[in-house]
């Protein structure tokens, strides 16, 4: 199990590292097919804000997190919501090519498990503060 758990995180991890630093240096091709205009108008406007920087650097920081082994349940929290967007934008506007985005998900979601003693403390219904 624990092995199971190493390889997965190492392997979202990875991903995440590649894709975040992809963000800011650009370096993996650009497909060849064209997208659908509502995911070109969607990606262009993305593109045009700072919500691009900040999505690229919290996948490169949750990545190297990961790889790293450190705060890896607090890398799985800031990666979640990009997560829900990458399935988000492909369900509703490029669902050919969801199959990258269900692996991170399936990913995500089994770390999840795996480190889920870590997460009681944030789903307790009452907290007190201390």
């Amino acid at each position: 199990m624990r092995k199971l758990a190493l390889a997965a995180r190492l392997l979202l991890g990875a991903a995440f590292v590649v894709f975040g630093l992809n963000g800011f240096l650009n370096f993996l091709p650009q497909p060849n097919t064209p997208m659908p205009a509502g995911a070109m108008t969607y990606m262009t406007a993305f593109m045009g804000t700072y919500l691009m920087k900040l999505t690229m650097g919290t996948q490169l920081v949750s990545g190297l997190l990961l790889v790293s082994g450190f705060f890896v349940p607090l890398a799985l929290l800031l990666l979640a919501p990009v997560i829900v967007n990458i399935i988000l934008f492909h369900v509703t506007l490029m669902p050919a090519t969801i199959a990258p985005g269900i692996v991170v998900l399936v990913l995500e979601l089994y770390l999840a498990w795996a480190y889920r003693r870590s997460f009681a403390p944030v789903l307790a219904a009452r907290a007190e503060p201390s």
